[in-house]
């Protein structure tokens, strides 16, 4: 027999069989509209409905005009619902560790000792630049054993001549340290040394010309004597002692 849904006009094909006098509820699959469907005109005597058929499956009948649907269900009180379809296991998330996260470390120690290096070598090698732009920073180079020269220190009349003590020969050297800056400055050790024809070293001393400091425009004089020069010199050159010469 066919089946009409009063509601959406879905026709189902079903077993006349299975509607036993007077009838049954049956559910559209497609709405869900529930109505009361007499059993036919019985041309046999019914067969006994099976206790166990709850749920009658009907084939709908496809209308003329419109493509058949697929198979639906009718049941008595309800509608079968096709199973859902499990959702997709989500998938665990993977932390990805920064590439070449070692290397950029690598990199930024090296610049950064590179760069103390150069901090270093500079305040070094310009530490007579430094001390005239800082001069309390002078002390610092001194612990430091490096020997800093002040801009505005100089040397001036310098002299020496040959002198004789207790049967001896003797060099006498004499001459003033100046300062010609405006502000105080410390003065540095003195070194002579004496060279040959060919202005080859022979000799050399450092003394201390005995002031530590100089005020503004202030001098102070010193000698310094070497008994027994060597005899084959010839040539004196005097002038402030640089780093490592002061011993």
């Amino acid at each position: 027999m066919i089946l009409t849904c009063p509601s959406c006009s879905t026709r189902y094909q079903a077993d006349g069989a299975r509607f036993v006098p007077p009838g049954r509820n049956v559910r559209c699959a497609k709405c869900g509209h529930v109505w009361f469907q007499t059993a036919p005109e019985a041309d046999r005597e019914p067969e006994p409905e099976p206790v166990f058929a709850e749920v009658v499956q009907i084939a709908p009948h496809p209308a003329p005009s419109t493509p058949a649907p697929t198979a639906p269900t009718a049941t008595r009180d309800s509608a079968v619902k096709p199973t859902p379809k499990p959702a997709d296991a989500p998938r665990p998330k993977v932390r990805k560790l920064p590439q070449g996260s070692l290397l950029a470390d690598a990199i930024a120690w090296a610049a950064l000792i590179l760069l103390a290096m150069m901090i270093g070598w500079t305040a070094v090698q310009y530490r007579q630049t430094i001390v005239e732009l800082w001069p309390g920073i002078a002390p610092l180079y001194e612990v430091m054993g490096l020997q800093v020269q002040p801009e505005g220190i100089a040397l001036a009349d310098i002299a020496y001549q040959h002198e004789v003590e207790d049967g001896q020969p003797v060099l006498a050297v004499t001459g003033k340290v100046v300062n010609i800056s405006n502000r105080e400055l410390p003065v540095p050790v003195i070194r002579v040394m004496l060279s040959d024809d060919a202005k080859h070293e022979i000799y050399h001393w450092t003394f201390d010309a005995g002031v530590r400091s100089l005020q503004p425009g202030a001098e102070s004089a010193f000698v310094t004597r070497l008994s027994s020069p060597p005899p084959e010199a010839r040539n004196l050159n005097i002038r402030f002692a640089e780093a490592g010469e002061a011993q």
